[in-house]
């Protein structure tokens, strides 16, 4: 098989009610959009495609790239899933998020006929006192549950977590959670974008119609014991030239954060893609003696079996396989 270039890949934009204006000031996002509250990286979803730009699948969606190229590029890990497994975003919380729950495989199969969603929050940035949501802070039964959405009073038996920048939260299915305002996270999750809204604040969408809750099926997914929300993070490892921090890992993905400081070489057999995202500072990514320079807010897609991608220079790179 030759070998597949580097393929760098611009997002779809979001322009929910609570996004900021963040991800363009800073993350080099170019959109028309005012607010772009969601930029979708890595992503085959229907709702919102990643394209390719530059070399010859230029101006191609991810999937038609996958269509086009092979289904190899994907590697074996990922050729065994019916459907590309994961999509990766950047979301910059001005305002909360509403408190939400995602399904699982099962459930979501059956009602949605779309995947369930087990989902990755890395916090990129935060403003001071910022928190969120993640499970419930007791026991819960399902009457009391809905009685707390309908009188208004699910924030207090909800567990509340303070953030801090480079902090982590795996979020199983079925675990309901909440991004609070002044956050900004690189969210792993899987390809799914079933989402159940339990509660929002009373806010009213630019039509000036309150937003849809989905409170039935929010009640039947929802997990009414408290969630483990320690970090699970892996004790970092002193690479050549890079500090590699082990994220999280589950059967959709496993995600790593790469502090790079020099030149480390990526080995990409054929086991699994690599999506690279840059998350701060710049450098350059070499592969074959093709160049691609890279900064804050870049994602690139390595197909399987690539041989190797030299990254030089100082930057933090989230990097995720199947």
């Amino acid at each position: 098989m030759k070998n597949m270039k580097m393929l760098k890949l611009e997002p779809a934009f979001k322009d929910y009610l609570w996004g900021g204006t963040r991800l363009k000031t800073e993350y080099n996002k170019k959109s028309d959009l005012d607010i772009v509250a969601e930029s979708w990286e890595l992503s085959t979803h229907p709702a919102g495609q990643s394209v390719i730009r530059g070399g010859e699948y230029d101006g191609l969606t991810l999937t038609e790239y996958i269509e086009k190229a092979g289904r190899q590029v994907l590697g074996k890990n990922g050729e065994a899933f019916e459907n590309f497994p994961v999509l990766i975003k950047f979301i910059d919380a001005k305002n909360p998020l509403s408190i939400q729950v995602h399904p699982s495989d099962e459930y979501a199969l059956r009602v949605e006929h779309e995947y369930g969603k087990t989902e990755m929050w890395y916090i990129l940035d935060c403003d001071e006192g910022a928190s969120l949501y993640f499970g419930v802070n007791r026991e819960i039964s399902k009457e009391e549950f809905r009685a707390k959405i309908e009188d208004n009073t699910l924030l207090e038996v909800l567990n509340k977590v303070p953030v801090h920048k480079g902090d982590v939260f795996f979020i199983e299915a079925g675990t309901i959670h909440a991004i609070g305002a002044g956050i900004i996270i690189c969210e792993i999750q899987q390809n799914s974008n079933t989402t159940y809204r339990v509660y929002d604040y009373g806010r009213r969408d630019k039509d000036g119609n309150l937003r849809e809750l989905h409170v039935d099926k929010a009640i039947e997914v929802s997990k009414m014991t408290p969630s483990d929300t320690s970090a699970h993070t892996f004790a970092p490892e002193q690479l050549e030239a890079a500090v590699k921090t082990r994220l999280a890992t589950c059967k959709y993905f496993t995600t790593d954060k790469f502090v790079v400081n020099g030149t480390q070489a990526f080995a990409i057999d054929d086991s699994s893609f690599r999506s690279f995202v840059i998350v701060d500072g710049e450098g350059t990514m070499e592969s074959d003696g093709e160049t691609l320079p890279v900064c804050k807010g870049d994602s690139v897609f390595v197909p399987a079996g690539n041989g190797t991608v030299t990254v030089t220079g100082d930057c933090t790179v989230i990097l995720t396989t199947v």
